[in-house]
Formats: structure tokens, sequence, C-alpha cells
């Protein structure tokens, strides 16, 4: 079996911020965002944790800079003169950025409560995060009353914090339930958390005997999603279940039908004698074509 090939050089190097040469200008609304000055906030507290990533430029004695444009923008701005940097091998088609997994909502939870078991204080943590020292606390009980097959289920996902607000007040099997659904919409902001909460059952809430309260609906509004939540559920598992065969009958029939359609003789045949067929047949065709390309959108080039 041939080794695998390092895709970085072994030791990292510390580089002068004139070395780094940025691919790309950072823009203005960049610069302005509430990211940007945690980050620099950060920066100015701890320093750089996460080291930038270059790759030797071809013929010259500067580094490419494939990922850390922000904190290179930072570091300038902060008055630093060099920084740690890892080496990478080969300067890829698409950027450093599209390999990277950023640090989930789970996962900054758990780094936060690793920092205070090792005796960080609250005050620097919210320092070095840019929030107050109540935004601590709270992402410190994150997962207090969160199922444990839900903390697996949205483990590597960005969810907005006040979901879980929303999820520990349902019973263990409805939050596995609702996770499901907001894994399979592809939605993780606390307004779906909410209108998800809203359409559970009272039997299903942590508190079944106190009846909820959701901000602007009232309990006629939130029985009449219940139901309506109840039947949608069941029709969204009933499509689950058939959705894969559904699309490998599609692809076959697409296939078989831009087969026939390819053929000139057939095509001519059909037109002149059954066009309304043929447009039908390359709806199907467009149809499948179309979905292929959006299921593949998100994959790199």
């Amino acid at each position: 079996m041939a080794p695998v090939k390092a895709a970085f050089e072994r030791r990292m190097v510390v580089l002068r911020l004139d070395e780094i040469l940025p691919m790309r200008k950072l823009p203005d609304k960049v610069v302005a965002s509430l990211k940007y000055r945690r980050i620099a906030q950060s920066v100015a507290e701890v320093g750089v944790i996460e080291p930038l990533v270059v790759v030797r430029s071809p013929g010259q004695g500067a580094f490419m800079l494939l990922d850390g444009h922000v904190r290179l923008a930072i570091l300038k701005t902060l008055g630093h003169g060099e920084t740690r940097c890892l080496v990478a091998d080969d300067d890829e088609a698409f950027t450093y950025n599209k390999r990277v997994n950023r640090l989930a909502t789970i996962q900054e939870h758990f780094m936060i409560v690793r920092a205070l078991e090792r005796g960080v204080p609250e005050e620097k943590l919210a320092r070095a995060l840019d929030v107050d020292v109540k935004a601590i606390k709270r992402r410190r009980s994150l997962l207090d009353g969160v199922a444990p097959e839900v903390v697996e289920l949205l483990k590597d996902r960005a969810v907005n914090p006040v979901a879980f607000d929303a999820l520990r007040k349902m019973k263990p099997l409805r939050q596995i339930e609702v996770a499901e659904l907001m894994i399979s919409a592809g939605n993780f902001t606390s307004a779906y958390a909410k209108a998800l909460l809203a359409a559970t059952r009272q039997s299903d809430l942590a508190n079944a005997s106190k009846p909820k309260k959701v901000a602007g609906m009232t309990a006629d509004q939130m029985a009449r999603m219940e139901r309506e939540m109840e039947s949608l559920t069941k029709d969204f598992r009933a499509l689950e279940a058939s959705y894969g065969d559904d699309v490998l009958h599609l692809v076959i029939a697409s296939g078989y039908l831009s087969r026939l359609v390819g053929n000139p003789e057939i095509e001519r045949y059909m037109r002149g004698r059954h066009p309304e067929i043929l447009e039908e047949f390359r709806a199907i065709i467009a149809a499948a074509s179309l979905d292929q390309s959006v299921g593949g959108a998100g994959e790199p080039p």
C-alpha cells in the first residue's frame, strides 16, 4: 500500500507578516462585522490559537495565504510583526477554507466547559469571545436537560443557542424527533425550534402539567399547529421512506428516456405523431437533471 502523503510540512514556521501574501482583500462589511470584532478581541486577549495556513510561492521568498485572512488583517492592525504558520504542500484548486469544519455550537460549549474546568476565569473567556459574562454562563449550561442522542445528532451543526431552550422543554423522544426534523429541513434557527415547540403535544413536554407558552401565539393557534404538525410529520415520514426508491426509479426512467429521445429517428417520429408525449419525456429528463445538479451543489469541484 502506498504511503499517505502528508498535506502539510511537519514543522510549523514563524513568518514575518510582510512575507505572507493574501489571496483576496477583505470586504469592508467583513471588517465591520460582529464576527471580525470577536476574533480581534480574542487575538488581543489570548493571541492566535489556530495558526495561519500558507503555501510556498514558487520562485519567490513569499508565502501565499490559504486560510487566515481575517487573523492576518487583525495581526497587522494590532501591530504584530510575525506569526506561526502551517505550510501546506500544495495550493489546491479550491480553497483551504472549504476543507475546514468550523467550530459548531456544541463543540464551542465543550471548549468553554474545558476552559472553565482548567481554571480560566469567566471574565477572561468573555473578553476573548467578545461577549458578556452572562453569555458564558448560558453557553456553559447549554446542554442541561438535552438528551444525549440530540447532542450526538447536532454535535457538528451550527445551531442557534436559543434553540436548545426550546428543546429542553420537551421530553427526550420528542427532542430527538425535533432534532431530526431540523436536520432534514436544514434549519437550525431559534424561530424554527420555537415553531416545533408550539406544534408539540402537551403530553410530549418535559413538564406536561404546565401549559406551554410561545411568544406571539395563542392557545388556539398552538392547538392548530399541533394538528397540522402531526399530519405533516406523518406525510414527511411516508415520503422519507419511499424517497430513495422514487429517486432510483426516476434516474433509471430518465436515463432510458434520454437515450430514447436521443435517437434521431424516434425523436423525429414522436415530434410528428406525438409531440405532447415528447414534451412530457423531455420534462421528466429535465426534472431528473435538475434534481441531480441541486443534490451535487455542495460538493467541491
